[in-house]
């Protein structure tokens, strides 16, 4: 079973985090426990340890990542450790004297994206630096561990990883050298073929397109494209764009108010093509007119690395 979505919180207290520079991850269960029935979950009291019947005995620690950007990931993750580790940590957690001492080793018991199975099973040592949070896994034993922990990462390439909203905005991958940025506080999935981000109020799908005949113009593929829409309304005067750049590249973006829904909403539908027939097609739903400038960066940040 999948685990379920991360939630941008403070792994112990759950409040919203407002600090840019750290980003909180939280998961909720070990990965073992979803193979497990709930019956088998049980804890000494605090909510952060957690032994599974016959699956082993596990702490919640915060894992720091460090990413590009002066960015930290710190993930609220779970840690297997032995049964006598377990006990103590029981016996000292509410010991305000004793729980500064604290010290856990164990293996990670979650296949954080995007490295996956490569971590699951990592070993690690957390410490308490502060009396009021959980351990910090701050030294790794062995190679991946001590990449994990030592190493800088990409901070898009990490965070495009978590589908549930994030406090910062994401650059994150399309495929064929596409890239768009998600929004900050925008969930993402990917489903029948396109990327789709969506928060209260305002939706954004994107599409990759690729030109199955030869040798046509970037502005053809583009009309191909723009006619190939079923009943599309008439865009009124003055609320479209379009624009070429030097190496051929085209791009272009309509807006209207549709009348027929019920509600208030605004669209913007928009397309960048590059000049060997790849293109993007993308469509921002927004219900606050003053959001138009958001649609128009959203489709002005389709990127596409040749």
């Amino acid at each position: 079973m999948d685990l379920p979505a991360p939630t941008a919180t403070c792994s112990c207290c759950g409040d919203p985090l407002l600090d840019e520079r750290r980003i909180d991850v939280r998961f909720g269960l070990p990965d073992i426990a979803f193979e497990l029935p709930e019956e088998a979950r049980r804890s000494p009291g605090p909510s952060a340890l957690l032994a599974l019947d016959g699956a082993g005995f596990f702490v919640r620690c915060l894992l720091p990542v460090r990413l590009t950007g002066e960015t930290e990931l710190v993930l609220g993750a779970w840690a297997e450790v032995d049964e006598e580790t377990f006990l103590h940590a029981a016996d000292v957690w509410d010991d305000e004297a004793a729980y500064p001492e604290l010290v856990v080793r164990g293996r990670l018991a979650n296949a954080v994206k995007p490295w996956g199975e490569e971590v699951l099973g990592a070993e690690l040592t957390g410490r308490i630096k502060d009396a009021g949070e959980l351990p910090y896994l701050v030294e790794g034993h062995g190679p991946e561990a001590e990449r994990l922990i030592g190493q800088v990462w990409d901070r898009d390439h990490v965070l495009a990883r978590f589908p549930h909203p994030l406090p910062v905005a994401v650059r994150t991958e399309l495929g064929d050298g596409w890239s768009v940025e998600r929004s900050a506080g925008f969930s993402g999935r990917f489903e029948n073929g396109v990327d789709q981000f969506a928060t209260q109020g305002r939706s954004v799908a994107v599409t990759l397109f690729q030109d199955t005949e030869q040798g046509r113009s970037a502005e053809d593929f583009l009309a191909a494209l723009i006619g190939e829409e079923p009943g599309a309304p008439v865009v009124p005067e003055g609320q479209e764009h379009g624009e070429r750049s030097a190496d051929g590249a085209v791009r272009y973006a309509s807006w209207l108010t549709p009348r027929d829904t019920g509600r208030t909403r605004h669209e913007l539908t928009a397309y960048a093509v590059e000049p060997d027939g790849s293109a993007a097609g993308l469509f921002c739903s927004y219900e606050e007119p003053g959001q138009h400038a958001w649609a128009q960066h959203v489709w002005r940040s389709l990127r596409r690395e040749r």
